[in-house]
């Protein structure tokens, strides 16, 4: 089932809803930051069995399937420091619907579904994703990859004070899009 090993990494983000999508733009582009097409991502979250939201996230590993392009990715996370510092392997596979399966098998359930319109660019050795989120809203990511031994919290810093530079009005946001969209449905029913 997998068909190429992609890898593992310390991955840190930090996420903020974006309240001026053309002023982001046009901040990121001033700085040299090219960002792709849109292109649609469709993602399901899993979680083990025993664990559910209002729990901390933190030594506990997650799961995603995201089909991108009529590629599909695996992708597990357990986060270190906070849900945004995670220890990451991913891998592509071929065949979506027997991972899920096996997923199931394994004791792993399905929790919510994250459909996105996502554009990508670098600024320096930051990833940085500007995100529209089905039903959500609209958010950029920035990211980098650090060794393990970096502390998560830190470079979190570090990255808020380089999308503080912008000077553009966001949100900072300390929960996963599967937390935020968890919290919109369960409030909304």
């Amino acid at each position: 089932m997998v068909s190429q090993r992609i890898g593992h990494h310390l991955e840190v983000e930090a996420k903020y809803r974006v309240v001026d999508l053309r002023g982001l733009i046009a901040a990121l582009t001033e700085r040299d930051v090219v960002l792709s097409g849109p292109c649609a991502q469709d993602d399901q979250a899993f979680a083990p069995a025993w664990w559910s939201y209002g729990m901390s996230k933190v030594g506990v590993p997650f799961a995603r399937l995201r089909t991108q392009d009529g590629r599909h990715l695996f992708t597990v996370k357990k986060p270190i420091d906070n849900e945004m510092a995670c220890l990451e392997h991913e891998c592509v596979i071929s065949d979506r619907e027997a991972m899920e399966a096996a997923l199931g098998v394994m004791g792993w359930v399905p929790t919510v579904r994250i459909v996105k319109q996502r554009r990508t660019g670098g600024w320096g050795g930051v990833a940085v994703c500007v995100d529209v989120i089905d039903g959500l809203g609209t958010f950029v990511e920035v990211e980098c990859v650090v060794s393990c031994a970096d502390s998560g919290e830190r470079v979190q810093a570090e990255l808020d004070a380089l999308v503080r530079s912008l000077g553009v009005p966001v949100q900072r946001v300390t929960d996963t899009y599967d937390t935020l969209i968890r919290n919109m449905t369960s409030t909304a029913g």
